[in-house]
């Protein structure tokens, strides 16, 4: 039948009982075949994750600087991990950078979403924020 019609025998699923099989074009098949596969490929993003770091006494210039980098990030689809970097005798200001972090949260809450609240990881404090779905 297939040679009848100049088209191929294609065996779709060869472990069924009894084997199934098409008659296709089996070069526009592929073809198509082909294109699906790019067209996904092409609507993938890969999503990065961006670092922001802080110090517990961070100015509200260089904040609201490096808050605004963090938006655009979260603009562009990549998830952002803001930490708080102790060193020294700073690990006794803890507060002044949970505080910081939250400010940085409320900052960002209208396109992010908590993916880790802030905790302590060593000597930084850290949270990761993912974008909000685009309705």
């Amino acid at each position: 039948m297939a040679r009848q019609r100049g088209l191929d025998l294609v065996e779709i699923a060869p472990k069924a009982n009894p084997p199934v099989c098409k008659i296709i074009d089996y070069g526009k098949f592929r073809y198509e075949q082909q294109k699906k596969e790019k067209e996904a490929r092409r609507k993938q993003h890969a999503q990065q994750i961006k670092e922001i770091r802080f110090r517990p006494h961070t100015d509200t210039h260089d904040f609201e600087f490096k808050t605004r980098h963090a938006r655009s990030f979260l603009e562009d689809g990549h998830k952002v991990k803001a930490w708080v970097q102790f060193r020294g005798r700073d690990i006794i200001y803890q507060d002044a950078g949970l505080d910081l972090l939250r400010r940085f949260i409320e900052a960002l809450q209208d396109i992010a979403k908590i993916d880790q609240p802030p905790k302590m990881e060593g000597r930084r404090m850290t949270v990761i924020l993912s974008p909000t779905k685009k309705k």
